[in-house]
């Protein structure tokens, strides 16, 4: 969570639009049931992305239309693609992918 949205992401305002959110398309991936695929929902994404200058848009921090539920899988290859958040390496370290060339 970037530091800019931690207040808003703790707030009573968002804590009941996520629910709300939530209960509103059934606690599915959103994405995974268009595919025809039933599977539980783990984060609520933001269409538009949160950053410094809306932070403060209840247009984008609150409104359904910007909202998706998503799985893990579907969240984490909206914000980085196919490619992994780390590799294991041959001696089993774990790297972060911030730390390793694209």
């Amino acid at each position: 969570m970037k530091d800019y949205a931690k207040r808003f992401y703790k707030s009573k305002e968002w804590q009941k639009c996520r629910a709300a959110y939530i209960a509103s398309v059934g606690g599915l991936c959103e994405r995974c049931r268009n595919r025809g695929i039933i599977k539980p929902g783990y984060i609520v994404h933001h269409r538009e992305y949160i950053d410094p200058e809306n932070i403060s848009d209840p247009n984008i921090l609150l409104s359904f239309r910007n909202l998706e539920y998503l799985c893990m899988d579907c969240h984490n290859r909206e914000h980085f693609g196919n490619r992994k958040r780390y590799v294991v390496e041959a001696d089993g370290t774990v790297v972060a992918r911030g730390d390793i060339p694209p």
